[in-house]
């Protein structure tokens, strides 16, 4: 059986990778695709943050079973806000170590649910050796202390950072953990340095023979996107096309890598251009009280406000006999703010908002529950299983106007070019453990403004329901079906395929 990479591209939109395939930019990936078709429209997650998204791809899960749900949310049992590193003034306002101290442990070892295992689990029991470069998404089965010496440790000890963490077998983490030494510096730690470091560690791990899979994680596009947008990525992917090709010179060449390796290329998400900043805390917080970060009367707020990149979300803290009321009042007043595109929520069978009071949801409580989505006057709502398919293969009851997600509905398919795989995407966000009891998607141009005052304007960005923040490609080369564009893909069929290259069936109930 051959080893398997699999390559994350952070952000790397289809369509610049193509341009950058055939105009000789991409060259070790244009490689890959001699051997393969691209496929250039995977469905990413919602919210198409890279949280959310790497979450998705390594358990082969959406939101509503991971219950990661974006670069910042609210926590209904703790009272505060997670917030993942929106930007460094967002990091800042939260706290630096708090905010680090979320990021590093309590995504994987907390937010992410135990019952959504991850492929590091899944082939770990199985005793697949696995191997990580530095990505969101890292529990495993083998426990690694951290690692640092000197000042540097001490300076993580006064920050609370302390802690063994359980990764892959091969597991680096920057600065804090790495399972044997490379010599590779602590370069992770500054953005556009990323994709080296992680080209340092595969060399070594191609070298000594050290996995049977490995995840590389190339991270650097991301950074270069949002500051000069999607369309002038062409030579951030070269590098990350650099990046792959040193693994590959390390194995031997493209042939006799590709003879003992299976390779997937892919991205999380992509990224769209931003010309506004969406104020979506300020704007409602003058109808409400709105938490604030690190608020010292945390009681006192009655609205909770997440901005997530192109997404959002509004979570009511007071339910009760007003909520329906009060709900309704935060609907109008998002579906009337410009920049929002679309505005999301879940009722009950006979239309009612329900009241998330805690973390929990009882979805066979109420078998009618069910999602509603407004956009442009109109409303479509919807729930799992009826007589209407969309062009995944799922079958939903649909109510309403299908003109809510810009779709087309034709003898009994639904179909979505506009939100593509709108409607699992969009109750899989809903019905997560965390979410907003109303979410938003930015319109087309604009990006909610983060805690720290940040927007990506000028720039790009990602979230969004829409096709140009959630459409990734993906190229299998040595695994994977025989012809994979007859089908289509989303991003939770990742993991699936990683797991049936080393014959590990997908554990039932989770997909």
């Amino acid at each position: 059986m051959k080893k398997l990479v699999l390559v994350v591209v952070d952000a790397m939109h289809p369509g610049v990778l193509r341009k950058a395939i055939d105009s000789g930019a991409a060259p070790t990936f244009g490689a890959l695709a001699e051997r393969a078709d691209l496929i250039e429209d995977m469905v990413s997650s919602f919210p198409s943050v890279t949280p959310v998204c790497c979450s998705e791809m390594l358990t082969g899960v959406g939101p509503g079973k991971h219950g990661v749900m974006g670069m910042n949310w609210f926590h209904r049992l703790e009272r505060r806000y997670i917030e993942y590193g929106s930007s460094f003034e967002a990091t800042r306002t939260f706290g630096l170590f708090r905010a680090m101290y979320d990021l590093v442990y309590n995504m994987n070892l907390e937010h992410l649910s135990w019952e959504a295992e991850t492929v590091f689990e899944r082939l770990g029991d199985e005793g697949v050796r696995t191997a990580g470069t530095p990505f969101l998404i890292y529990r495993g089965r083998r426990r690694h202390k951290l690692g640092l010496e000197g000042l540097a440790k001490r300076a993580a000890a006064a920050a609370n950072f302390r802690h063994a963490v359980w990764g892959p077998d091969e597991f680096f983490y920057g600065d804090l953990y790495a399972s044997r030494p490379t010599g590779c510096g602590p370069s992770f730690t500054r953005p556009g340095a990323r994709d080296e470091y992680s080209a340092c560690v595969g060399e070594e791990l191609v070298r000594e023979g050290a996995y049977d899979f490995m995840l590389f994680s190339l991270p650097d596009n991301d950074f270069h996107s949002h500051r000069f947008g999607p369309g002038e990525t062409t030579d951030s992917i070269a590098k990350a096309d650099a990046s792959f090709a040193r693994i590959v010179e390390a194995g031997g060449g493209i042939d006799a890598f590709l003879k003992d390796h299976a390779v997937i290329l892919t991205a999380d998400h992509a990224q769209s251009d931003v010309e506004h900043g969406l104020p979506l805390a300020d704007s409602l917080s003058k109808d409400w009280q709105v938490l604030q970060p690190n608020e010292d009367r945390p009681e006192d707020a009655e609205i909770a406000v997440s901005p997530t990149s192109r997404a959002g979300a509004v979570y009511l803290l007071n339910p009760g006999e007003g909520h329906a009321k009060a709900h309704g009042r935060v609907r109008t007043k998002l579906r009337d703010m410009d920049g929002v595109d679309l505005v999301a929520w879940l009722a009950a069978s006979d239309g009612t908002p329900v009241s998330r009071d805690g973390v929990g949801l009882d979805l066979a409580a109420d078998p009618d529950l069910r999602a509603v989505v407004a956009r442009n006057g109109h409303e479509l709502s919807f729930r799992p299983g009826g007589p209407l398919r969309d062009e995944r293969g799922a079958r939903w009851m649909a109510e309403g106007e299908p003109e809510a997600l810009d779709a087309d509905v034709t003898s009994g398919w639904f179909a979505d070019a506009e939100y593509p795989d709108g409607l699992s995407r969009l109750w899989s966000a809903l019905t997560a453990p965390h979410a907003g009891d109303v979410m938003i998607s930015a319109t087309e141009g604009h990006e909610c403004i983060d805690w720290g005052g940040v927007s990506h304007a000028g720039g790009g960005s990602h979230g969004g329901l829409n096709r140009e923040d959630s459409l990734a490609p993906l190229l299998m080369v040595g695994c994977g079906p025989k012809d994979p564009g007859k089908r289509k893909w989303s991003l939770r069929d990742v993991s699936p395929v990683v797991l049936e290259h080393f014959g590990v069936g997908r554990k039932r109930g989770f997909g």
